[in-house]
């Protein structure tokens, strides 16, 4: 299984490396005061910053002791931590410059193989300049200059921790794809007006008469589930369907009982992965359609499009080409929702229709490691950069994928509350082409990266 970086901050006494462990986990786990020799013992917790994600180490104050005395144990527990960590924060105090102690701790991590970042903390007005400069004479490439206890510094700190612990969030995320890979059974729902033919359908897909059907609308009123077995290619796929009662314009849904079916009908969307809207074809798309459809996509499950009794439908190919058109327009949120046609009643298009809503569960599951989003989202950027509203710059830095099921992102920057609707789109849109998200719907969040820790 794989874990995440491990990220140590280590630094003579009174530095702020617990003020800076603090804030990277997000909450006060570690006691801050200005006595020196507070932390003795090592302190670990789950570290964020700007999406990144690590284990952060809280070391004690490294002092020059014998090793039999607590000062010399607690120095050796430090020791050891460096040693296991993937990259270690070097925190000075940059108000008191640099000291013997600080040029000591410098030689030996020097000598260590883990990657080393020297911060210089405290450094917040002209008070920390001087020893800001004179942090470079410690014989490190780069000094960043933080204040944990203001949260100055934050993105320069990302930007030297990102090429450590990205890896490890692909690692994660691969894992975790492995895992959605090994879902149980496809939780698939059907939807639509009444009569549309959807125990009908469910009946010919299982192969039997389990659902009740007739001509008069709105037999069925519970929501259904049926296990089944759908074999392909040799190989069998489990499968819980979902039948549920029509869904009629809310103005007419007087009776309490109807609308009991219909509350239970968009539980079983709430818990179903793909939705299966049913539509007939021998009377096309109506407004209720689109209604549902887009309460199936707010709700962020997958969607298909499915136009029943096409055996009997006429003029099937306009009929085809008006409801795709119409679902482009009324359903922009969401490009590229699959569109079918089928019979439940002789079986056709019955297997493309399972096949599809396989592979729309997949993309629905689908997660895309750190290093190849931020290569699209940099692109994306570079090709069309965020525009400056009263000539204030946009800067977006950085994306992360949160969750799947359904796909969502988020996307860290400055000012991100002035990017227009119409740059989320493009960039969602982008997202669709380039990472393989079409028909499914994408969630895009954004923060700024100035105070990424306020909720």
């Amino acid at each position: 299984m794989a874990r995440s970086a491990t990220i140590a901050i280590v630094g003579r006494p009174n530095v702020g490396k617990s003020t800076l462990f603090n804030r990277l986990v997000g909450k006060r786990l570690a006691l801050v005061d200005d006595q020196p020799g507070v932390t003795r013992d090592r302190r670990e917790g789950d570290g964020k910053l700007l999406g990144l994600e690590f284990r952060i180490v809280d070391t004690a104050g490294f002092e020059d002791h014998d090793a039999a005395t607590l000062p010399g144990r607690m120095r050796l527990q430090t020791e050891k931590a460096v040693r296991e960590a993937n990259a270690a924060l070097f925190l000075i105090d940059a108000r008191a410059g640099v000291t013997p102690l600080d040029e000591e701790i410098a030689r030996w991590l020097r000598s260590e193989d883990t990657p080393i970042i020297l911060c210089a903390n405290k450094a917040e007005g002209k008070a920390g300049e001087a020893g800001l400069m004179e942090a470079y004479s410690l014989g490190f490439d780069t000094v960043l200059a933080l204040s944990a206890e203001h949260g100055d510094g934050q993105v320069e700190l990302f930007d030297a921790l990102r090429p450590i612990v990205e890896p490890f969030m692909d690692a994660e995320a691969e894992e975790a794809a492995a895992e959605e890979d090994a879902l149980g059974p496809m939780k698939l729902a059907i939807v639509g007006r009444p009569n549309a033919g959807k125990s009908t359908l469910i009946n010919r897909m299982i192969g039997e008469d389990r659902l009740i059907t007739g001509p008069e609308a709105g037999i069925t009123r519970d929501s259904i589930r049926v296990d089944w077995q759908w074999e392909k290619d040799g190989e069998v796929h489990e499968i819980q369907l979902f039948d549920t009662a029509g869904m009629r314009k809310r103005a007419k849904v007087q009776d309490k009982l109807e609308k009991l079916s219909v509350a239970d009908a968009l539980h079983a969307v709430d818990f179903a992965e793909v939705v299966v809207l049913l539509l007939d074809a021998t009377k096309g798309l109506e407004a209720q359609d689109l209604r549902i459809a887009d309460r199936v996509l707010q709700e962020g499950r997958a969607l298909i499009v499915a136009l029943n009794k096409w055996d009997v439908a006429e003029n099937p190919s306009a009929l085809f080409n008006g409801v795709r058109g119409a679902l482009d327009d009324g359903l922009a949120q969401v490009k590229g929702v699959p569109v079918l046609s089928i019979s439940g009643a002789t079986g056709k298009g019955i297997d493309t229709l399972v096949r599809v809503a396989f592979e729309q569960r997949a993309i629905w599951t689908n997660r895309v490691s750190t290093a190849k989003l931020n290569r699209w989202f940099e692109g994306a950027v570079a090709a069309n950069p965020p525009p400056a509203p009263g000539g204030k710059r946009i800067k977006l830095r950085y994306i992360t994928q949160a969750r799947t099921r359904p796909p969502t992102f988020v996307v860290f920057g400055t000012r991100t509350d002035a990017l227009p609707a119409s740059y989320e789109r493009y960039l969602v849109n982008g997202m669709r082409k380039e990472l393989g998200f079409q028909g499914v719907p994408v969630r895009l969040n954004f923060r700024n990266s100035r105070n990424p820790y306020d909720e």
